[in-house]
């Protein structure tokens, strides 16, 4: 029995395509981050710039958490915002299939690179994106999608190596 080459192509794309496509998957996923240190040297002596930062909650989240919720992001060249509590239960903060919106301000930043969020609490909570624009920063969107572990920093770093090393 002879097989032809159309099937043994198709199957051949499908490899790669499903291979490709749990490559990505891999690298889209938020991380675990227990080495994470909040850069307080840069944040007192940078200039301060205005951010939007967006938080869409998903509608498979807890109805609500009183969680405490901190966020930190950045560029490849060290600078940080740092914000320790996001979190107000009394505003409804953090309700599933909700967006809230935050202006925050904080040193100036290249194109932001890395977001990291930290849960402590009991109920749980399960962000669906970040969207985070700065006055010298395109919008950048991180997906998370997932439940946050607790107290741990979870989230991105897309700054390359060779930029964050410096």
């Amino acid at each position: 029995m002879t097989v032809g080459k159309a099937p043994v192509t198709f199957l051949l794309c499908l490899a790669i395509v499903f291979t490709l496509s749990q490559a990505k998957s891999k690298i889209a996923q938020p991380q675990p981050l227990t080495s994470f240190k909040i850069n307080t040297t840069l944040q007192e002596t940078a200039s301060t710039c205005p951010y939007t930062v967006t938080i869409r909650t998903s509608c498979s989240s807890t109805r609500y958490t009183r969680d405490r919720i901190s966020l930190a992001f950045g560029d490849a060249y060290g600078y940080q915002v740092y914000v320790p509590r996001l979190d107000d239960p009394r505003s409804r903060t953090f309700e599933s299939c909700s967006t809230d919106t935050f202006n925050i301000n904080g040193p100036c930043t290249y194109q932001i690179c890395y977001v990291y969020l930290y849960r402590n609490g009991y109920d749980g909570w399960k962000p669906e994106s970040i969207t985070i624009s700065g006055y010298y920063s395109s919008s950048v969107t991180f997906y998370y999608n997932t439940f946050l572990p607790n107290a741990v920093w979870y989230g991105f770093n897309h700054c390359n190596a060779a930029s964050a090393s410096s």
